[in-house]
């Protein structure tokens, strides 16, 4: 089917976000090097998501069942819109810009499934505040256990940067399991993918996303809401990745962009508030809203021209 294309384009542009969220904060305290993020990230990514992401597929063809056409406009209006925040080197919701698609096209197609629309914004709202609480607790709680474990500087910075590529490898993981329902869940169905086949190629997509082009959104994630050293950033993605495999469980695919902005802004409110870089903070909010909103906006001039071609 032709139409998996586009799914294919928005895993690569979930890749080039979403990586960032994973591993930015280890590769900006410079404890590992991109290259070693990127494949670390790429592995994992597919392992959870042939493992762990058939649940979240099954919550999006709840949301707005869907013929190859449909699926075909809706991730490439996502795809689109991920794209273009990556090139402005923001870090944003991958899961926002398809359920915007859909939910258009739902309204459009009088099919849309409001109450699974609740529960995946309620998730939304809880990711953030979820992740930034997550925080808070294994601040003070894993940092205990790593003071006991690494009594010597040279051991704590061996066994940091250990930890941090499990950690990330962990989150990738979790990535994977959580949102490769966002790339190839809609293309599911009598007339499309199997669950297998949609995780494979969709987890495959994102893994080469992740090695082309996410070196530009780790560094706004990593470096530039709060400074991080590297405990702090190993906390960080500790924190992300327990919140989007708790959900990925659920079967509710959630932001990991806003999973890993709650944890360092729980960083930050550990530090002091006046750690935040407000402006930093500030775009990355404007991306989050304005994502569900384009990618509306994209899939219903997408869809006027599929029904003026009689596609539709």
């Amino acid at each position: 089917m032709w139409q998996v294309v586009s799914g294919v384009f928005l895993g690569w542009s979930l890749g080039s976000n979403d990586a960032s969220n994973v591993f930015g904060t280890a590769v900006a305290s410079r404890m590992i090097s991109f290259w070693t993020a990127a494949i670390l990230c790429s592995v994992f990514v597919v392992l959870g998501a042939i493992l762990g992401g058939q649940e979240g597929i099954e919550t999006y063809r709840k949301l707005s069942p869907m013929v190859p056409n449909m699926a075909f406009v809706v991730a490439l209006a996502a795809g689109l819109t991920v794209t273009l925040m990556s090139f402005m080197s923001l870090p944003v919701s991958t899961s926002q810009a398809v359920v915007g698609a859909l939910v258009v096209i739902g309204l459009l197609q009088q099919n849309l499934d409001t109450s699974s629309l609740v529960k995946v914004v309620l998730c939304w709202v809880g990711t953030p505040i979820g992740a930034a609480l997550m925080t808070i607790v294994l601040y003070f709680t894993v940092g205990k256990l790593l003071n006991f474990l690494f009594p010597s500087l040279f051991m704590w910075d061996r066994g940091l940067r250990v930890a941090l590529m499990i950690a990330g490898s962990y989150g990738a993981y979790a990535l994977g399991a959580n949102n490769v329902a966002n790339v190839t869940g809609p293309f599911v169905g009598p007339d499309g993918l199997t669950p297998f086949m949609a995780t494979l190629i969709g987890s495959l997509a994102i893994a080469f996303g992740v090695i082309t082009y996410s070196r530009k959104v780790m560094i706004t994630v990593g470096k530039n809401l709060v400074r991080l050293d590297a405990f702090t950033a190993f906390i960080a993605i500790l924190a992300e990745a327990a919140t989007v495999h708790i959900y990925a469980m659920v079967g509710v695919p959630v932001s990991t962009s806003q999973a890993i902005v709650g944890a360092v802004l729980g960083v930050g409110l550990i530090k002091g508030a006046q750690t935040i870089n407000t402006k930093t903070l500030w775009r990355i909010l404007f991306g989050w809203i304005g994502t569900p909103v384009i990618a509306g906006g994209v899939a219903f001039l997408l869809y006027q021209a599929f029904v003026l071609t009689k596609l539709v």
